[in-house]
């Protein structure tokens, strides 16, 4: 792209993301792209630390870096705005400081119990919502601060969240199956045991507002709540869509060889849990047609011509002292999965399973005997150049060696994941095998 070219989206802010549900601020590490520099969307754009792990973030549009705010070793607070993508390198103009979003309970209800609110965290640097999956605690319960709260689904994983202060839960603002904008009050914990705890519809109540915000043109003022048409019944989702489902109950199901969307089909109230894996198996047996497909096999082949495992590894072990090149394989892999889980490394018969954490952090990453989400069967130092074995008890990805850089293979049922699931699990372990420190998240 020449320096004058305009990537025709106009200027995009480059904002500090919250990467924890406890974190308020993050430390620039360092810039990985200088200014004037022309960027691509996915491009690993700057480190940042946080309380648990150092993580690349990437850029989210294209065009150039311009309007530097933070230097490495500044401590930036989330939402801020550190740098602009522009359409033209020239463009040295001040991004605009981010209006400070209201953090406290919402002021609109005065009907609401009195507490400190738990809104949405941004668990990704381009979310601007969260699917709730479900809420793992009951109105008026007790809670401590490490108790996990609720559960959410972005466009990249579903992950359990944390109350983040002791108290009990006096309000829920939103059901399971809403959307709920990053930033808003999803629940309020008192610090007495509610009266009167209140459970209210995520359209209830407004998005977060920035204080002091200038009024919106009439035309374009949104609806007051009361004002909005109740939401439209959705239909159960296809195969292929998104079904609402506890972590645990997506884990157990794969263990046990169900599959989620005959509770769909048969019209089972989501989201779904542990508890209705029994439904699940006690279901009556559908059509031989329906049996065969669901045991269909789904075989990928991709191939990538540059291996650089090999110098991210020998730059992990002189940097960060990760010595062992299955917690960096595994790491690859489990950070490919759309939720984290169990990798189990397979060379010579022999096997290891590690635990990858919720953040993906290889610093925390864990041995695991417990049975794996993926099995990655590394055979690179064979002859092998093709594999075909069909469907096994786990999903299974070969590594091989071929003629020019790597050649990899995944093999599945239908039953342990889609196929859409499948071209996205393989496109993007292929790619951190590829470039790993751009793909690192």
């Amino acid at each position: 792209m020449p320096r004058n070219a305009t990537s025709g989206a106009g200027p995009h802010d480059v904002t500090m993301p919250q990467l924890g549900m406890a974190q308020d601020a993050g430390r620039i590490v360092a810039w990985l792209k200088a200014a004037g520099d022309t960027v691509a969307k996915g491009d690993a754009l700057f480190e940042v630390e946080t309380d648990k792990a150092t993580m690349e973030v990437e850029a989210q549009a294209s065009g150039f870096l311009t309007a530097i705010t933070a230097a490495e070793g500044d401590d930036v607070p989330v939402g801020a705005v550190i740098a602009r993508i522009s359409d033209s390198a020239e463009d040295d103009s001040p991004a605009p400081a981010p209006a400070a979003v209201s953090t406290s309970a919402p002021d609109h209800a005065d009907d609401l119990p009195k507490g400190q609110p738990v809104t949405m965290p941004q668990l990704g640097m381009a979310q601007d919502s969260g699917l709730l999956v479900s809420w793992t605690k009951n109105l008026g319960d007790k809670v401590a601060a490490d108790d996990i709260l609720f559960e959410v689904e972005t466009d990249k994983s579903t992950m359990e969240v944390p109350a983040g202060m002791d108290g009990y839960l006096a309000a829920t603002l939103a059901e399971p199956g809403e959307d709920v904008p990053v930033g808003a009050t999803l629940a309020i914990i008192s610090t007495d045991k509610p009266d009167a705890p209140t459970a209210r519809s995520a359209t209830s109540i407004p998005a977060p507002s920035a204080a002091k915000a200038p009024p919106a043109p009439a035309a374009t003022t949104p609806a007051r709540a009361e004002e909005q048409p109740a939401p439209k019944p959705q239909p159960a989702p296809a195969a292929q869509d998104r079904i609402l489902a506890s972590p645990k109950a997506r884990r157990l199901a794969l263990e046990r060889g169900l599959n989620l969307n005959n509770l769909v089909a048969a019209g089972h109230p989501q989201p779904f849990h542990a508890r209705d894996l029994d439904v699940l198996a006690n279901l009556p047996a559908t059509s031989p047609a329906a049996a065969t497909a669901r045991t269909a096999t789904i075989r990928l082949t991709a191939e990538i011509a540059t291996e650089g495992l090999t110098a991210f590894a020998q730059w992990a072990a002189a940097n960060h002292g990760f010595t062992d090149r299955d917690v960096l394989l595994a790491g690859m892999a489990g950070a490919s999965l759309s939720q984290p889980g169990i990798i189990a490394i397979e060379r010579h018969g022999h096997s290891r399973g590690f635990a990858i954490p919720a953040d993906r952090a290889l610093s925390a990453i864990t041995r695991s005997d417990d049975r794996p989400d993926l099995i990655l069967r590394d055979l690179r130092d064979t002859a092998l150049r093709s594999v075909t074995t069909g469907a096994e008890g786990t999903p299974v990805l070969t590594l091989m060696s071929g003629h020019v850089g790597l050649i990899l293979t995944l093999e599945c049922s239908v039953d342990q994941m889609s196929a859409p699931a499948a071209i996205a699990l393989l496109s993007a372990f292929a790619g951190r095998m590829e470039h790993p420190l751009r793909h690192l998240l």
